[in-house]
């Protein structure tokens, strides 16, 4: 269920079961009373409603988490010490602080599952922790992160939003009137700091890290929520005006910090505009939304046997998520951007259905299985603070009617180049009917960007070529120690079907041509250079060079060949090259999806400058 602002701000219900009761603690060795770790058993995944399963690791972690705040006088008085949340873990970093959050969910919200609710000791941690983060806040408004005193958009605009989601459950539970007034003078310094059109901290030029500064964009609108100032909420909305003119790049992503990035833009970006648009109803949040899943649909590469998604991640300018299953069960970080998916039904694609979440939440429940406690920097306040918001997750028709509109699958024949000519990038994609190629041209973003060809998806077999974002596992030439694409590569576009491009120095110079069923690659390099293919095998393929050798699933072989066929269910798949020489198949650790079926092996083929492959697709 949904709930709306007022919903969330009031709190919820208190459950109709009492909180288990707990001994009290020994007294700590420092000012502070330590936290009652949870008795054997707990907590009983029977208690816990659907939507709120994802508390239950947190609170298996509560107590460690709590105890760990400092709690002798001196400066680090309040620290939430012990690494539970982001790096550097030392004083001056507030983002450690954010789970302040956290803590004062469980105190202020009774369920059966929680034996928390009221704790005295729980409120005393929380009010020192809120303390060391107050006095970390600087004069201007802002919070640091990397260093003492610093200015930072990502501890501001992030910070904002949890304190203010804390200051409403302090609220609810009418708990620390001191600390909540020092809270709200907090906020309105943070949000009138945040929202300035003349901080060139939040509002660079170029703009860059465009999830971090929606985030305090939504903080700024929670918290204008809760400290009402009419003259700060039009400032809100003249900010939003803004990130929509210069946040999103023409090709349909949103800068991250000046490129693509697939996880930034679908797990973070995303979720926190969702936010942003339940508290301010702004229509060109959905404008925003629509043109990035019409990009996000170039780039995500459907598994044919509906195993999930694999990624354009070579192109990604920070991250390496490479896939999303099919089905992912909570935690899920996109759960909260599903709220979009009625105004932008094609958004249904990319996320987990409505029934395959319920079928995974009823498996959790029935499972016996303590619950298992999370990792220290394997949590996010952000995991349990988007709960209260609900979710639109679509239905599986919703889904599978979205899906059969992702463009490569709703045509088999099209050019559509992508360009961000501020940028001078090109995003390149062509569907013919055999095959689907992605390849990027232009000044890389930054240097984990692979340029040149990036993957090759057949209708009936799916993802055959994909680049990885390693020198050693791209799809292109390697010319002394290095690949071409490393470099910012120079395109010509001669027709719908072929491209040249080379590097800065005219060391490699390749002619693409796709056509209904092939891509080939003519290569011509200054010296020796070797065409390397990272290939996406599955233990059924029988993959053969032509020479005889056979390479078994995840096994490397040598050969003296001109050709390799991978035979995949109705679907053949050979590479051809110019004439017989040493090739070689290797095995990798990189394998993609759950079931970990789909696995690289990288083909590489040494030549002396010049050579030509061809990848065609027959069945």
């Amino acid at each position: 269920m949904l709930l709306n602002r007022r919903t969330l701000l009031a709190g919820t219900a208190a459950a109709t079961l009492a909180p288990a009761l707990i001994t009290r603690p020994a007294q700590a060795t420092g000012n502070l009373p330590l936290l009652q770790p949870l008795p054997p058993g707990a907590p009983d995944r029977r208690l816990f409603t659907p939507l709120e399963q994802r508390f239950a690791p947190y609170l298996a972690i509560l107590a460690p988490m709590t105890n760990d705040i400092v709690d002798t006088d001196g400066p680090t008085y309040g620290f939430m010490a012990g690494g539970w949340w982001r790096t550097p873990a030392q004083p001056f970093n507030s983002r450690i602080q954010e789970h302040v959050f956290t803590l004062s969910w469980y105190y202020a919200n009774r369920r059966p599952w929680n034996p928390y609710y009221r704790d005295p000791a729980l409120l005393a941690r929380l009010d020192a922790a809120l303390q060391h983060y107050l006095n970390l806040q600087n004069p201007d408004g802002s919070w640091p992160e990397y260093a003492p005193g610093e200015r930072g958009k990502a501890s501001s605009g992030f910070g904002l939003g949890y304190l203010a989601k804390t200051l409403a459950n302090l609220r609810q539970a009418n708990a620390l009137p001191t600390r909540r007034r020092q809270l709200e003078v907090a906020l309105s310094k943070g949000v009138a700091w945040y929202l300035d059109p003349a901080n060139t901290v939040v509002w660079d030029d170029p703009f860059q890290y465009t999830n971090q500064a929606v985030a305090g964009v939504a903080g700024s609108a929670l918290s204008l929520t809760l400290l009402p100032d009419r003259a700060m909420w039009q400032r809100l909305q003249e900010r939003i005006r803004y990130v929509a003119r210069w946040s999103q790049s023409p090709a349909g992503f949103f800068y991250d910090p000046r490129g693509m990035d697939i996880n930034y833009n679908f797990e973070v970006m995303l979720p926190e505009m969702a936010e942003l648009h339940l508290l301010t109803k702004n229509p060109a949040l959905v404008s925003m939304t629509r043109k990035f899943t019409d990009w996000f649909g170039y780039n995500l590469l459907r598994e044919p046997d509906g195993s999930g998604w694999l990624t354009y991640y070579a192109v990604s300018d920070r991250t390496a998520t490479a896939y999303y299953d099919d089905v992912v069960p909570d935690p899920d970080r996109t759960n909260l951007g599903s709220l979009f998916v009625p105004a932008v039904p094609e958004l249904a694609a990319f996320f987990t259905t409505r029934e395959d979440r319920a079928a995974t939440r009823a498996a959790w429940a029935a499972d016996p299985a303590p619950v298992p406690s999370l990792a220290k920097q394997n949590t996010s306040p952000r995991i349990i603070a988007h709960a209260p918001y609900g979710e639109r997750l679509p239905s599986r028709g919703a889904k599978r009617a979205a899906i059969e509109r992702i463009p490569y699958l709703r045509r088999d024949s099209f050019t559509e180049l992508r360009r961000d000519e501020v940028e001078n990038q090109d995003y390149l994609y062509i569907r013919r009917p055999g095959l689907y190629l992605g390849a990027f041209f232009g000044t890389r973003p930054g240097s984990v960007v692979k340029a040149g060809t990036g993957f090759l998806w057949h209708p009936q077999a799916g993802t055959i070529i994909h680049s990885q974002q390693t020198a050693t596992g791209c799809w292109g030439t390697v010319r002394a120690g290095k690949a071409d694409s490393d470099s910012n590569l120079i395109a010509e576009y001669k027709s719908k079907d072929l491209v040249h491009y080379r590097t800065p120095d005219n060391s490699v110079a390749t002619e693409l041509i796709v056509g209904r069923s092939h891509v080939t690659r003519r290569v011509s390099a200054t010296s020796a250079a070797t065409e390397q293919l990272p290939l996406v095998l599955q233990p059924g393929d029988e993959v053969t060079f032509s020479d005889g050798t056979t390479v078994p699933y995840n096994e490397s072989r040598t050969a003296t060949a001109d050709a390799l066929t991978i035979r995949r269910g109705p679907t053949m798949i050979t590479i051809t090259w110019t004439a017989t020489r040493p090739a070689s198949l290797s095995t990798s650790t990189r394998t993609y999806l759950r079931d970990q079926r789909r696995r690289i092996h990288v083909l590489r083929i040494p030549h002396g400058g010049h050579l030509e492959t061809t990848v065609r697709t027959e069945g």
